[in-house]
């Protein structure tokens, strides 16, 4: 049987670093009320000729490099974004031109912040069904273009960058198992409520907004994102203590310390990126994977649970072995 396995991680920051007492000049906030309310400190914001598959090149880029392979070795590429470039073409499709690649499928994925784990689900599929032998699949944001800086409840979550992995066809497991949830009856809890088809007069207005309950976020967000830790150790006939890390998505220190406790995993086991990078929605969860496996605390053998919740409502989650 074939197995799809992560060979090469990567990530990309903006250089434009905003700090909690910069957004002290904005809004009505402080340094204390926003670190206490959601562990940030700082989130990147994209330069303003900056665009997100400038984000997901400079990923990309770092990921093939750490798999070790050319290019032209990939046949199927994955972008997960909120924010993409424009309308059409995909930012995948965009990407794959900038890398130098042409043929093979390249697309987008729209799920929010769990834009991610269905990106890598697709992918998994796509390698164990024969359909492709080498993916890239990349979360990659400019999540600043849609907050209203006047909000305070949204503009000091948010903030940009990249992440990426590329997966090859193996014999031996990587993915072991993938599980994505949608529940669409949420929908305005969390959301960017106008489109192309809908409200197009507040796109040109400039007003196309992330609006968010966060109250009822939270509590959805906290319930989900730990039955899927149950949900994917029950799949895979294991325990928590199996679990070597947990790489959830970055939305709030809160939501994070809520499900560790719930599931039951131990805080020294669980990947914290957010207090500087902010909620980067699609990029959060593989930029926090990078990081980890950077600086060496996941290493080969590991077991990892990623996991992400995001509007819509969407979630889901991927166990894998390093």
């Amino acid at each position: 049987m074939t197995y799809s396995r992560i060979i090469g991680t990567g990530s990309y920051l903006p250089e434009k670093v905003l700090t909690n007492a910069d957004l002290e000049k904005l809004v009505d906030t402080n340094e204390d009320w926003i670190y206490s309310r959601t562990g940030i400190r700082q989130r990147r914001i994209a330069a303003d000729d900056e665009f997100t598959c400038d984000l997901a090149e400079r990923a990309a880029l770092n990921a093939i490099a750490s798999a070790g392979i050319l290019n032209n070795q990939i046949d199927l590429i994955l972008v997960a974004t909120t924010t993409a470039d424009q309308v059409f073409p995909s930012t995948a499709c965009l990407l794959q031109h900038r890398l130098g690649i042409a043929g093979p499928p390249a697309f987008d994925v729209q799920a929010v912040c769990a834009g991610f784990l269905f990106a890598m689900d697709v992918a998994d599929k796509f390698i164990k069904t024969g359909s492709a032998k080498c993916a890239l699949v990349v979360g990659a944001e400019t999540f600043s273009r849609i907050i209203d800086w006047s909000d305070r409840r949204t503009c000091v979550l948010f903030g940009d960058g990249a992440g990426a992995v590329v997966l090859k066809a193996d014999n031996e497991p990587g993915i072991l198992s993938t599980h994505l949830h949608c529940d669409g009856k949420y929908k305005n809890l969390l959301c960017v409520p106008v489109g192309v088809s809908k409200n197009f007069n507040q796109i040109k207005a400039g007003t196309a907004f992330t609006t968010m309950q966060g109250r009822e976020v939270f509590r959805w967000a906290v319930t989900a994102m730990s039955d899927i830790v149950d949900e994917t150790l029950n799949a895979n006939g294991m325990n928590r203590d199996d679990i070597d890390w947990l790489v959830p998505h970055q939305a709030n220190i809160r939501i994070i310390n809520a499900v560790g406790k719930r599931a039951g995993i131990p805080p020294e086991k669980v990947v914290v990126t957010i207090d500087r990078h902010g909620n980067t929605s699609a990029a959060s969860v593989p930029l926090a994977f990078d990081e980890a496996v950077r600086d060496g605390r996941i290493q080969s053998g590991h077991h990892v649970l990623l996991e992400g919740f995001g509007g819509g409502f969407t979630w889901g989650s991927a166990m894998v072995k390093m």
